[in-house]
């Protein structure tokens, strides 16, 4: 057996090897494909084999019988990767995207399963993994790539190997691992709009083979995209930090414990929209010219704050048999302001503050022999998401002109939700032969919730009371509940793959997904009184077809999927204004019915000893089967009027990348792609001037090795043609007694320089 203090060493020599040739490694960045070291050696210009851990063990991607895209850190520095929104330009089938009105809160689909609304208290549809931690909320979920070591997206229902189930797929974020070699990395950047980015890195052995201590930390800094064109402040702008302390203790040949702890830091100015309708209310006031400037008059006060710890322990009980115990504590605060006229009169604004907080345990056994491999699991979820925020409505005179004078209604919504979660699961593949494989599994989840809403509508009538603040005088109060359920199920996974021959894998399998039920923190109880009864779980069946092949002596690799999926209850979020404006109602559908189907493909070609290529397709057709909603005149089925949201029926990428040396002048790596994005619908129940068109965006870096492998110089121009495209928005047509529709939008073209020295 392999003993702890030889495997670090072992990782130490690979990491070395690693920086000789990672240069060679992010020419060969394809559409989320690892290529490993030495692909371009003289002796051979085949691909080199991918190792991955998507299924908690580690394998060549082209053996896993699972839709899988990865990135490593060599890919991702040279592809000049900012944060994990980048990834959906070459993930096919995948949409991760800036929430809207937010700087750092994430909106991730796949293979059109996500979660639209950042409420708290929602659950995702994909799953954010850091180190085999679930990151419960989406808050804080735009992690920017630093001090990482690889990142994953897997596509299709996870919960058989995973902590929390997701239906839609999981993204894992794995930071570096500690080698016990003293290290100092220091890297940096300026660019477009004022950038400026810091990172530092290092680690040292404290006690030599035994006791290893590593830290980290990152500064994003950026003047905005656009400005508030009321006040001056930025907008779109950045002002992060971030720092990470890792741990790792060797008590014995056969334990590892690391201890890790982070935190975040986000206060960069809350984000205003930009209108694509006049204003009704204030016509005088022009459209902005430009999508990154806002009308807004709200304070820009945001501030995102994130931080955890973890202990992972892992003990190889005999060389077949290893325990892991992962233990972990997270917790989450936001306070930001949203304007949702986004005009300069003081109506609209909203608000919030969100606290959420996350305790998980894990317990993994894995098992290994010459035909049989097994990951079982306990996993338990306790986490409180809490929140507030106010809708101020100004008061309107009988003209309909906006009159400060009379006051203006406030309407209060606050909520809490407790998540209680247990949950068993196993993974086993047996080798049958040489040449097929067969995989059972299976997932039984318990999730419990406790939950408390209130709603209510206040008048601020503009006279002070004692103490000098507002006078509130309560109007009606529309949800004041509590409330909880619980929701059980069992989900199966079976899979048989055949290898074809040493370069090609064949693979069927059908997989269960469950996301439980919930309560909606802004349901309204007088306009929808079932709210306090909540909503039901979602549930999905997925089919899959797929192949893993490589071609012309191992320099082309190609990986295909065909899926299907049966999609139950889907959870869909209804906003609208009630009562001429003055109210906000929310509602959450078990919206019926809905099919899924698609293909992915991607493909990596070395051409000659310094160019490759890589090419990225993916292709999806969402439709609602059933939607049936009640109404005065009865019962309607609205499934042909809906489709799904943050879907684009195709999506794509090409990048060609070219590598050279330079002599004693060290190497040079060029790279050029394009991505395309068919049209998206936002919202699903209704097609409207939010809705982006589809777009394409170019990208270019060039990236300079020196000769002693201390320095790294990049280039990077992203979205070079300045295309505009929106990411997300609001669509009220009659808030506050105003047309409220609203857009946010992606990054304009940068350029930036980029610059690392490793001591």
């Amino acid at each position: 057996m392999k003993t702890k203090s030889t495997t670090i060493n072992s990782i130490s020599k690979s990491n070395t090897v690693f920086s000789k040739t990672r240069l060679s490694q992010a020419v060969s960045l394809s559409a989320g494909l690892l290529i490993g070291a030495g692909a371009f050696a003289e002796q051979s210009i085949a691909l080199e084999e991918v190792v991955v851990t998507a299924q908690k063990r580690e394998q060549n991607l082209q053996e896993v019988p699972v839709a899988v895209t990865a990135f490593d850190a060599s890919a991702l520095e040279n592809a000049g990767v900012q944060d994990v929104t980048e990834l959906q330009k070459t993930a096919p089938n995948v949409t991760m995207q800036v929430s809207r009105g937010t700087n750092s809160t994430l909106t991730s689909y796949v293979r059109g399963i996500g979660q639209a609304d950042p409420l708290w208290g929602f659950e995702p549809g994909v799953g954010l993994y850091v180190d085999d931690i679930y990151l419960a909320r989406p808050q804080g979920g735009v992690l920017d790539v630093f001090d990482v070591e690889r990142i994953e997206v897997l596509r299709g229902p996870q919960g058989t190997l995973y902590g929390k189930n997701t239906i839609g797929g999981a993204v894992k974020y794995v930071t570096k691992r500690l080698t016990g070699e003293p290290e100092l990395n220091i890297s940096g950047a300026v660019g477009s709009y004022n950038q400026r980015d810091l990172k530092i890195s290092g680690q040292l052995p404290l006690i030599e083979d035994k006791l290893f201590f590593g830290a980290s930390v990152a500064q994003f800094k950026r003047d905005g995209y656009g400005e508030f064109l009321q006040n001056g402040d930025e907008n779109y702008d950045k002002d992060l930090m971030a720092a990470r302390i890792s741990l790792e203790w060797l008590p014995s040949d056969d334990v590892s414990v690391r201890f890790s702890a982070d935190r975040t830091e986000d206060d960069s100015n809350a984000k205003g929209g930009h209108r694509l309708t006049d204003s009704v209310l204030n016509p005088t006031e022009a459209v902005p010219s430009d999508v990154f400037d806002s009308n807004s008059d709200m304070d820009t006060d945001n501030e995102v704050e994130s931080s955890g710890a973890s202990l992972i322990v892992s003990w190889d009980v005999n060389d077949s048999m290893t325990f892991k115990s992962i233990t972990s504590y997270r917790e989450g605060e936001t306070e930001t302001n949203i304007d949702f006229d986004n005009t300069s009169l003081p109506s609209l604004h909203v608000p919030a503050v969100y606290d959420d907080d996350q305790t998980t345990q894990e317990f993994q056994l894995s098992y290994s022999s010459d035909n049989l491999d097994i990951v079982g699991g306990l996993y338990y979820y306790e986490g409180t998401a809490s929140g507030a925020f106010d809708v101020l409505l100004g008061l309107f005179n009988p003209a309909g002109a906006f009159d400060p004078s009379l006051g203006e209604f406030d309407a209060v919504t606050a909520g809490t939700v407790d998540t209680t979660s247990y949950a068993a699961y196993v993974h086993a593949t047996y080798a049958i032969n040489e040449a097929w494989a067969l995989t059972l599994g299976g997932r039984y989840t318990v999730d419990e919730k406790d939950a408390g809403v209130y709603k209510a509508l206040l008048l601020v009538d503009g006279t002070s009371d004692q103490l000098g603040g507002d006078t509130l005088s309560t109007i009606s109060v529309a949800t004041d509940y509590e409330n909880d359920e619980d929701w059980n199920e069992f989900s199966p996974r079976v899979s048989v793959d055949y290898k074809w021959d040493d370069e090609t894998l064949v693979y069927a399998s059908y997989s269960e997904g469950f996301k439980s039920g919930g309560f909606d923190m802004r349901g309204d109880a007088t306009a929808n009184p079932a709210t306090v009864d909540g909503y039901d779980p979602e549930l999905v069946e997925t089919w899959e077809l797929g192949v893993k092949t490589e071609l012309w002596d191992g320099r082309v690799r190609l990986n295909a999927a065909a899926f299907y999926t049966d999609y139950t209850d889907v959870q869909v979020t209804v906003q609208q204004s009630s009562d001429g404006g003055t109210n906000f109602v929310s509602s959450v559908l078990n919206a019926g019915e809905a099919e899924i189907r698609g293909f992915e493909v991607e493909a990596l070609a070395q051409v000659t000893e310094n160019l490759s290529a890589s090419l990225m397709m993916g292709y999806i057709n969402a439709e609602f089967e059933e939607v049936e909603t009640d109404t005065p005149g009865g019962t309607v089925d609205l499934a042909d009027d809906w489709n799904f949201a943050n879907t684009p029926e195709k999506t794509a990428s090409l990048k060609l990348m070219y590598n050279t040396s330079l002599g004693n002048l060290g190497e040079l790596a060029l790279s050029a792609g394009v991505s395309y994005r068919d049209e998206t619908q936002i919202f699903p129940q209704v097609e409207s001037l939010v809705d982006e068109n589809s777009y394409t965006l170019w990208d270019a870096s060039a990236v300079w090795y020196s000769a002693d492998e201390h320095w790294t110089v990049g280039l990077h121009g992203k979205n070079l043609s300045d295309e505009e495209y929106r990411v997300g928005g609001y669509n009220f047509a009659n808030l506050g007694g105003d047309e409220s529709i609203i857009g946010y939008y992606g990054n304009p073209r940068t350029v930036s320089l980029n610059f690392g020295y490793n001591f």
